[in-house]
């Protein structure tokens, strides 16, 4: 008998492209996620639940056990920490990068730099590891705005297509790091639920293989 297995999604954009690679991996949720205010959901597998929470709260939910599996954004692992974490596999959804940005053509100041984001942990060891002194301002959201209030010099953030970087009058800078969601596993649940895991792992990795086979084929025809 399969052992229970506890999936945490990120909701939001990530939760959105997370459905449908599930589906495709045979794992269904028995509701429709999107129209419901439930945050934990039956699935097509009677020992598969999903949970849906915010993306900072997945590395938590599943470094403390209370979910086996989780789907998160590389911004967070990287914030947070994925030490006591296994990660198995690149989803290769919800692609961006994180990067740190600032007005077109203003140079920075001598001295200390502000830099305003919500990754101060990213943002203090990219700084640090380039002998930049920063004061960090810890922002949740509207970043562009804190250089144009001159609250800050810069900002780190996810860039997808830099629209509203151009639209604010700025433009990306240095590169930290390419983000896409990826799947991370309790280590203990691992060793306890080996079985129903590898399973759930094996399963979205033929997904997300095929997924790529199939770009290869269109960017090839």
């Amino acid at each position: 008998m399969d052992q229970p297995v506890t999936i945490a999604l990120t909701k939001g954009r990530i939760l959105k492209e997370t459905l449908p690679l599930l589906a495709e991996a045979g794992i269904v949720p028995a509701e429709d996620i999107s129209s419901s205010r439930k945050l934990i959901f039956e699935t097509n597998h009677s020992h598969i639940r999903l949970i849906v929470i915010r993306g900072t709260d997945v590395p938590t939910y599943v470094k403390l056990g209370s979910a086996d599996i989780g789907v998160a954004g590389k911004d967070m692992l990287l914030e947070v920490g994925a030490g006591d974490m296994y990660e198995p596999l690149d989803l290769n959804i919800a692609r961006c990068k994180l990067m740190t940005a600032g007005r077109v053509g203003e140079h920075l100041p001598h001295g200390r730099v502000r830099v305003a984001t919500k990754f101060v942990n990213v943002a203090r060891r990219h700084f640090a590891e380039r002998g930049i002194q920063v004061e960090l301002i810890k922002l949740y959201g509207a970043m562009e705005l804190a250089p144009l209030m001159d609250l800050a010099d810069l900002i780190v953030d996810i860039v997808d297509t830099g629209n509203t970087l151009r639209a604010n009058g700025m433009e990306p800078r240095d590169m930290i790091a390419d983000v896409s969601s990826r799947l991370v596993v309790n280590k203990a649940a691992m060793k306890r639920k080996h079985k129903s895991i590898q399973d759930i792992i094996a399963k979205l990795t033929a997904a997300v293989e095929a997924r790529q086979s199939a770009e290869e084929l269109v960017s090839n025809g």
